[in-house]
């Protein structure tokens, strides 16, 4: 990034912080959590030990970090190497991100940046120069969200009614980018290392389910092991999504005793509707209990927008709330060739040249190299 557009990103960043620190606070047990941050164009500075809020803000004053991290775990010595730090235990954190959901509009909102000329186009070969090095760069629309909002009611669903987490005790936060960050703040779960948290994603994620776990025999079917529609857990979800019905059911339990093939359709059943009820989570976030993880609160760089709170979901819009940078207006080089949404105003598209913005659309294109202040 070139030194004009860290100025300009600093500059908002600095009043940001100074503005909106109510939004950042240190966890609870700060003493005991591992601090990272990241400054533009800078590698990251991490096994930082802040004990509170105070030194919390030191650390955003003295720095105005594009990017602030917390682990998720507690250690005896965070401010030691890894291997020195001495794990105790870890919150359990979910990653969902549009991005994994292979939807069908993210086509239309995909922009390639050419790594040789700069420039933006919707082909990933460069329409400028014919370079075929670009960096791919998504604007999510609001089915993006809407679809990651059905992801994490999914993983509520199945936190409390499977594992008997409490509502109160699971919060949802926008990432500032394209999805959502699920804790569930349980005693139990928050001891599990990484080869339980493992399990418990392909749980999840509703991997390595065999038809005879949903009552499929490979010879003489029985119906009265058929998963039934009123059972708790995956044999009821699989149930309610497979059969719709008792007597959709009862005509499945029928014709699988009739096919020859009826396993080896089941089982493609079976994958059908994992596809459909299984969590889109990303494993390595849930099995990772040394991550150091975005601060609530805290501006996400790949975006210019802030990781927020969201209470309920229904209603919830990140892109007009979690745009928090100033709104004066700004001046920049924009290239984006799709339109988007941000701080309840539409924006784009645009061809090469000068526009104004408010800040936050300028920051938002510039964090997405769509756009300059030189």
């Amino acid at each position: 990034m070139n030194e004009t557009d860290v100025v300009f990103l600093e500059g908002l960043f600095k009043k940001y912080y100074f503005e909106h620190f109510d939004l950042i606070k240190a966890p609870e047990r700060a003493s005991e959590r591992e601090f990272g941050y990241q400054r533009i164009n800078s590698g990251m500075n991490r096994h930082i030990s802040l004990a509170d809020d105070e030194e919390l803000r030191l650390l955003l004053a003295q720095n105005i970090p594009s990017d602030v991290y917390c682990s998720n775990a507690c250690y005896a010595f965070p401010a030691m190497p890894m291997k020195e730090k001495d794990w105790k235990e870890a919150d359990l954190i979910f990653d969902i991100d549009s991005k994994d959901l292979a939807l069908p509009c993210r086509a239309s909102h995909t922009v390639y940046v050419c790594n040789e000329c700069a420039r933006a186009s919707n082909a990933d070969k460069c329409a400028h120069c014919g370079s075929a090095k670009t960096e791919k760069k998504s604007l999510p629309c609001d089915k993006c969200i809407d679809a990651s909002k059905k992801e994490v009611e999914k993983l509520r669903n199945i936190l409390t009614d499977d594992l008997g987490v409490a509502d109160d005790m699971i919060e949802v936060y926008f990432s500032g980018n394209e999805g959502f960050h699920v804790y569930a703040f349980d005693a139990e779960l928050q001891k599990t290392g990484s080869k339980e948290r493992s399990q418990l994603a392909d749980y999840i994620m509703f991997n390595g389910i065999i038809p005879e776990t949903m009552g499929m025999k490979r010879h003489r079917p029985d119906r009265s092991l058929l998963a039934d529609l009123g059972e708790r857990g995956w044999r009821g979800r699989f149930a309610r999504d497979a059969y719709g019905s008792k007597t959709g059911r009862t005509k499945a339990a029928t014709q699988m005793k009739k096919d020859p093939d009826g396993y080896s359709k089941f089982e493609s059943q079976l994958a059908d509707s994992a596809g459909r009820i299984g969590v889109k989570i990303d494993p390595n976030v849930t099995t990772d209990i040394h991550r150091i993880f975005r601060m609530p609160g805290s501006i996400n760089s790949k975006s210019g927008l802030s990781k927020i709170r969201c209470s309920r979901l229904d209603g919830f819009d990140p892109y007009a709330e979690a745009a928090l940078l100033d709104d004066v207006p700004a001046e920049v080089s924009a290239e984006c060739p799709v339109k988007f949404s941000l701080g309840g105003q539409k924006f784009g598209p645009y061809e090469r040249g000068r526009i104004t913005v408010p800040a936050y659309a300028a920051a938002y294109m510039i964090c997405k190299k769509l756009a300059t202040t030189a």
